[in-house]
C-alpha cells in the first residue's frame, strides 16, 4: 500500500490542476444566463415620504425597514429555479408582486427580499410562506399577511392602523398605539406577544377559544374582565379611544409593558 500512494504522488499536480479549472470554466460559461442573472437583484426608486409599498411574495423571508431617505430601496436574493421580479413604480406606489410576475410557473425557489423605505410609508406584505420583518416605520399602515406558516416580527412600530395576520407561526408586536388606531393580530396556532406603552388608551377584545392562555401583565386588573370560561378578555385602559382585536386559536396571548 505505500508503494503504490507514492507512485501515485509523483504524477504532476499541475496537470490535475489545469484540467479541474477547465471542466469549472465550461460549465460556468454555458450556465443559464437568466438564473445567474437573477441570483441577485438590486433597484433604488426615488419616493415620497408618503409612498406605499405593496409586496406579495410566495416563500421566502422578507424584511422592510424605515430610514431616513427618500428611496425604496429593493434588494432580492433569489434561489433556485430563479423567479422573475418586475417592480412597478406608480403614482405614490411601489408594486412587486412575485406571485404574478411567475404565473404558469410550477417552480420558483425562495425570494428573501431587503427592503428600506422612508419611515413614514405605508407597508404592505403578503406571502405564502415564510418569516415577515418589519421595523421603524410609523405610516398610516402596516400590514402584515402569511396565508400559511411563518413567524411576522414588527419592531418600532408607530403606525395608526396594523394588521398582522399568519395561520402557523408567532406574531410579535413592539410599538405606539396611537389615538383613534386600529390594532389587529390573528393567529391559528403560534404566540402572540404584543409590547405596548403602559400608558396607551385602547379598547381591548382577546380571544384565546382552545387554550384560554391570555397574560395581561401590568394591565391586569385594570377595567379588564374574562368572559365566557376565561376564552376572552373584555375591557379598557384610559379614554379607550384605540382599539386592539387578539385572536389566537391555540395558541397564547401576551401583554409586554413598552
Amino acid at each position: 500500500m505505500i508503494v503504490k500512494l507514492k507512485n501515485f504522488l509523483i504524477f504532476p499536480a499541475t496537470n490535475k490542476t489545469t484540467i479541474l479549472l477547465s471542466v469549472v470554466f465550461f460549465f460556468a460559461s454555458f450556465a443559464a444566463p437568466d438564473i445567474c442573472a437573477q441570483k441577485r437583484f438590486s433597484k433604488t426608486y426615488p419616493a415620497s415620504k408618503n409612498v406605499r409599498l405593496q409586496l406579495t411574495n410566495r416563500t421566502g423571508t422578507v424584511t422592510v425597514e424605515g430610514w431616513d431617505k427618500d428611496q425604496i430601496q429593493i434588494s432580492a436574493y433569489l434561489e433556485a429555479p430563479a423567479a422573475n421580479i418586475v417592480p412597478q413604480s406608480l403614482s405614490g406606489m411601489i408594486l412587486i408582486n412575485v406571485v404574478k410576475d411567475n404565473q404558469g410557473r410550477n417552480e420558483v425557489g425562495n425570494v428573501n427580499f431587503l427592503v428600506k423605505v422612508p419611515h413614514t410609508s405605508t407597508v404592505d406584505i403578503e406571502t405564502v410562506m415564510g418569516n415577515l420583518n418589519i421595523s421603524n416605520v410609523r405610516g398610516n399602515l402596516v400590514r402584515a399577511h402569511i396565508t400559511s406558516e411563518g413567524d411576522i416580527t414588527l419592531t418600532n412600530i408607530g403606525a395608526n392602523n396594523v394588521s398582522a395576520e399568519n395561520v402557523i407561526g408567532d406574531i410579535f408586536f413592539d410599538g405606539e398605539v396611537q389615538s383613534q388606531g386600529n390594532y389587529r393580530f390573528i393567529s391559528t396556532r403560534g404566540n402572540i406577544n404584543l409590547r405596548i406603552p403602559f400608558n396607551a388608551s385602547f379598547r381591548l377584545v382577546a380571544t384565546a377559544p382552545s387554550t384560554r392562555n391570555i397574560s395581561l401583565g401590568a394591565w391586569s386588573g385594570s377595567n379588564m374582565n374574562f368572559v365566557s370560561s376565561g376564552r376572552r378578555v373584555i375591557g379598557q385602559t384610559g379614554d379607550g379611544s384605540a382599539s386592539i382585536t387578539v385572536t389566537n386559536q391555540r395558541g397564547s396571548i401576551s401583554f409586554i409593558r413598552r
